[in-house]
């Protein structure tokens, strides 16, 4: 019979239930962070396009299109014109609305929302 002191570790059952645990989480990571870099991308051409001098003076249009090129030549997919507002009032602001949707398993999907107001610059 064996004490308590010489029974130790895991039982195949808990390794295996740690090891799917660890699996699912990475392959969550695989799926989910290219979708947070790409919005970081974004982020990074909004920021871009609102620093222009006198970027809250132009259309809308040419925003709109001053974006979604800046867009392209980044590689982001997720952004589409209809996704891009000019919002004007206290002050002109750059809005970009999105959602993006992943298949993860089966019939599984995760569907992440971004927004993000940038002030452009008079």
């Amino acid at each position: 019979m064996m004490t308590m002191q010489q029974t130790r570790g895991m039982t195949l059952i808990g390794f295996i239930l740690v090891l799917i645990l660890v699996l699912f989480a990475a392959y969550l990571g695989i799926k989910l962070v290219p979708i947070y870099l790409n919005h970081y991308s974004v982020v990074s051409e909004m920021k871009a396009v609102a620093a222009e001098p006198g970027s809250a003076n132009l259309p809308p249009q040419t925003v709109r299109r001053n974006l979604m090129t800046r867009l392209d030549v980044s590689y982001v997919s997720h952004v589409r014109p209809e996704n891009i507002r000019v919002e004007r009032g206290q002050g002109t602001n750059l809005v970009v609305a999105y959602e993006v949707e992943e298949h993860l398993i089966g019939n599984i999907d995760a569907v992440i929302r971004f927004e993000r107001i940038e002030p452009l610059s008079n």
